[in-house]
């Protein structure tokens, strides 16, 4: 399924050390779900996460949601092991943390062979290098980690997001430019809806195509905040049959709601009902 119209509205972390959570994440509503062998996953846990995730994925039940296994770093102890394990799992990613350069992806694709790869961005270096990590011919994906990002930057937190603008864009650009799919950073308030929603409204308006989550009581905000609504599914049937109808008699030019109708515009349009489609389909699973 192209990217642009494959759902990733909202894309949940769940410790690949929890036989609950695990089990738990079969039901969820979400569009993705990344399984994580590093931050969620103490030191004296990570041997054993491996063996527990694999056992949770080779059991299934995960339906259509997409499968990404975030490993530790290739420059950690764990990182080598969990990337030899992931590549003999029932997955369709292997997520690497802190990428820095193209470099960092290749070191990883000799171990995880032709398995899709995701990248991290949450370092000022990685921000930096983002239309060179983007055109690696194995990136499938890239996630923010604005919380790594933050930390790295100094910055101080502010609901604008201000101090992250320059780094988010970056990325936006780079994975546009080579037709990526690209998912937000998460929010930490967790309990904290109107904040969520707000932050979800912002990434969706820069162009994110959804947002990382910590928690479960996250999904319902972000996946309505990451799907068309009722009036953009509207808009979009207008546009196209208003086009249509114009190239149809050669006459005029097509206009909607006082607003000219070009070429470019139902692209957009077209987009915008295959993922409502997609987005219904994946429900009805």
């Amino acid at each position: 399924m192209d990217p642009r119209s494959r759902p990733y509205r909202s894309v949940l972390y769940i410790p690949g050390s929890k036989p609950r959570a695990l089990d738990k994440a079969r039901g969820l509503p979400v569009d993705a779900i990344i399984f994580d062998l590093e931050d969620a996953v103490s030191a004296e846990e990570k041997e054993n996460a491996r063996d527990t995730l694999k056992a949770a994925l080779a059991e299934g039940g995960y339906g259509a949601r997409v499968k990404i296994v975030r490993i530790n770093g290739l420059d950690t102890g764990w990182g080598a092991d969990d990337a030899r394990a992931v590549r003999d799992m029932d997955v369709d990613a292997v997520l690497l943390p802190k990428v820095g350069s193209a470099a960092d992806l290749d070191a990883l694709a000799e171990i995880t062979g032709a398995l899709p790869l995701w990248a991290m961005m949450e370092t000022p270096k990685g921000m930096l290098n983002a239309a060179e990590i983007a055109a690696h011919p194995r990136l499938a994906g890239m996630v923010m980690g604005t919380n790594d990002l933050a930390k790295e930057l100094q910055t101080r937190f502010r609901p604008d997001r201000l101090p992250m603008m320059a780094g988010l864009g970056l990325c936006l650009l780079a994975a546009k430019a080579e037709g990526l799919v690209i998912v937000d950073g998460v929010y930490n308030a967790f309990k904290d809806d109107e904040g969520l929603a707000v932050e979800c409204a912002q990434g969706r308006d820069m162009g994110f195509d959804g947002k990382t989550l910590i928690h479960p009581a996250q999904v319902a905000v972000t996946n309505a905040a990451f799907a068309p609504s009722d009036e953009e599914i509207d808009l979009a049937r207008r546009q196209i049959a208003a086009f249509e109808e114009t190239e149809a008699s050669g006459q005029g030019v097509a206009v909607v709601d006082g607003k000219i109708v070009e070429n470019l515009h139902v692209v957009t349009a077209r987009e915008i009902l295959a993922k409502a489609e997609a987005i219904e389909t994946l429900q009805a699973g």
